[in-house]
């Protein structure tokens, strides 16, 4: 499994509005300019994270984007997902019909094993959580 840019781009720009929650609404030049995602790529990815119910539009003169739920309410599940779909492993995991070997594949329980695995922790990884190990890894001097 590899995640996409998009993945990555979307789960940054979560990551700011986290650290910026209960405050008032980040502008996207903000979001743009802290994480270094174009305005053009990050005003598309706002829009789904919009449609999917993960962030509200303040509109006017000091508006800007908001979490719509508080950062331990939201998990990697539910940004990934909302601009990466299903992420299996491989094709067979999500539905066995798609290979005609399925049946008598002796690895495809290990490819479906090891995706419940990833989905598990994406499932149960917030942005709280997600900020908690940032915080951590600072203070501890383990990012220089």
């Amino acid at each position: 499994m590899r995640l996409s840019c998009r993945g990555r781009y979307v789960t940054r720009a979560m990551i700011e509005l986290a650290l910026h929650h209960g405050k008032e609404p980040l502008p996207l030049a903000t979001i743009e300019k802290n994480q270094g995602i174009s305005k053009k790529y990050l005003t598309q990815l706002m829009g789904v994270l919009k449609l999917t119910g993960l962030i509200r539009v303040v509109r006017g003169k000091n508006g800007g984007y908001l979490l719509a739920r508080a950062p331990s309410e939201i998990t990697l599940a539910d940004i990934l997902y909302a601009v990466e779909g299903d992420m299996s492993l491989i094709d067979c995991v999500k539905d066995a019909k798609l290979c005609y070997r399925s049946d008598e594949c002796i690895s495809r329980p290990t490819w479906v094993e090891l995706s419940e695995l990833i989905k598990d922790y994406l499932g149960t990884t917030t942005l709280e959580d997600i900020l908690k190990k940032g915080i951590f890894l600072q203070m501890s001097g383990a990012n220089k």
